[in-house]
């Protein structure tokens, strides 16, 4: 979750902590080094991720001459919970956030919350190839198995056990999940603060 992998950067507990702890941001910022210097870089995301300025910072560090530029887009992911995807009320409120003067002339588009994904080809729709969008889903999905895989903790080949915790269960979550997990997964819910 990137709000909550913005929310929780600076804390010094999760610096700190003896817990190996992965955020979503720093994957995309490194896929983010690859590309040329001075470029226009549009930043979509919830409000929570926008307001903590952490892509915009992160970038500027690589690339000091980069132009980025960010929006809160706060009705895409209640849209994908409630599966409006590829449909004319996504259509409608994507054209209405990417249309937004402020990602006029961006190259990249980072998809700054891991809902996002979801919409990746009705974005790509909207720019007709005129500008690249970060698929964040698969960066962060590399850089876990390349992590796994390098301190030796992915089994492969084995069977497993899936179990889903939210701190807050709604049907329409699950119905979600299952629509992004492409299978008939359940839900449970617990107290993650006792």
């Amino acid at each position: 979750c990137n709000s909550a992998s913005s929310a929780t950067y600076q804390n010094s507990w999760v610096r700190n902590s003896k817990i190996k702890i992965l955020n979503v941001i720093d994957p995309v910022i490194s896929e983010i080094a690859k590309i040329k210097n001075e470029c226009n870089i549009g930043v979509i995301g919830t409000k929570a991720t926008i307001s903590s300025g952490i892509y915009n910072k992160k970038i500027k560090e690589l690339y000091h001459k980069a132009n980025v530029s960010t929006i809160a887009t706060p009705l895409l992911a209640p849209m994908i919970e409630e599966g409006f995807i590829n449909e004319n009320i996504s259509s409608t409120v994507i054209k209405k956030y990417l249309s937004n003067p402020t990602l006029e002339n961006i190259e990249y588009l980072i998809l700054a919350c891991t809902h996002y994904p979801l919409i990746y080809s009705e974005i790509q729709e909207y720019y007709k190839e005129k500008v690249r969008v970060i698929d964040s889903a698969y960066i962060i999905a590399k850089h876990i198995k390349n992590y796994l895989t390098t301190n030796k903790l992915l089994k492969e080949n084995s069977i497993v056990k899936h179990r889903f915790y939210v701190s807050n269960y709604t049907d329409s979550f699950e119905k979600s999940a299952r629509f992004f997990f492409k299978d008939h997964i359940t839900l449970e819910e617990i107290n993650f603060i006792d």
